[in-house]
């Protein structure tokens, strides 16, 4: 088996009116400064913003050619780092767009500065959305200890943002040993799950797990896109009730 992406990867993808998506190039998991041979998908969702500025949601690889293509939208504004890991190239995007502002989830400092990645980070992410997009994008703080996130909605065109809230892989794209792992660890299409890291934290947060899927539920998705593994575009109640659980 060999390892597939969601081709063509670079260039901006309409999924509705003002929002798109960029399929980006294999990402690796590291640990103690080894890369593992566990190749994943990568996607950064972009948003056209109601006075013309772009919000990139966990910034994909930079790329000369889709940075022209999404200038031709917008004038590249907000780069966000979802949750600390969710950051990596968010460096190579502001120095393209000196002009762009970065936004950081918690611990993302700490990491970026652990790994000796270049990044500087100007503002931080809150429980409420700032000014610069409240108008078109809401947003609340996914609990999950250490693997905590912020999560967006995109009011619009109603469609959920999450990096790994939500990881949905398709194991046909996949190589061993991270099919295998995959699927042990219950995150496969078309039954895609909450990260098996955030799992356990959970379990102490349930009330604040609860607000958040009570205020998930309120905005009544039509879709949800994903950093990793196939989007849900169809059936959102069912796949929101499956994995946020029932009204309280």
């Amino acid at each position: 088996m060999v390892a597939s992406l969601y081709e063509p990867i670079n260039i901006y993808k309409s999924v509705g009116p003002n929002i798109g998506i960029v399929d980006g190039p294999f990402e690796y998991v590291i640990i103690a400064g080894v890369r593992l041979p566990l190749p994943h998908p990568t996607r950064m969702t972009v948003v056209r913003l109601s006075n013309g500025d772009l919000f990139l949601h966990s910034p994909t690889k930079f790329d000369t050619n889709l940075a022209t293509e999404l200038e031709r939208l917008g004038k590249v504004r907000h780069l966000i780092s979802p949750n600390q890991f969710h950051y990596a190239h968010i460096g190579e995007w502001a120095e393209a767009f000196p002009q762009a502002l970065t936004w950081a989830s918690p611990g993302v400092r700490k990491r970026a500065k652990a790994r000796h990645i270049r990044v500087r980070f100007d503002r931080d992410l809150s429980q409420t959305p700032p000014e610069e997009w409240r108008t078109d994008i809401d947003q609340m703080l996914f609990p999950g200890g250490y693997f905590k996130e912020f999560i967006f909605f995109h009011r619009e065109t109603r469609s959920l943002i999450l990096a790994d809230t939500i990881i949905n892989l398709e194991l046909d794209k996949m190589d061993e040993p991270w099919r295998t792992a995959t699927k042990l660890s219950g995150m496969a299409y078309p039954h895609g799950r909450t990260f098996f890291g955030m799992r356990l934290p959970l379990l102490f947060q349930r009330h604040r797990a609860a607000v958040v899927a009570e205020r998930i539920r309120s905005w009544r998705p039509r879709r949800v896109l994903l950093s990793h593994g196939r989007c849900f575009d169809a059936d959102t109640d069912e796949i929101i009730r499956r994995i946020f659980g029932e009204r309280s």
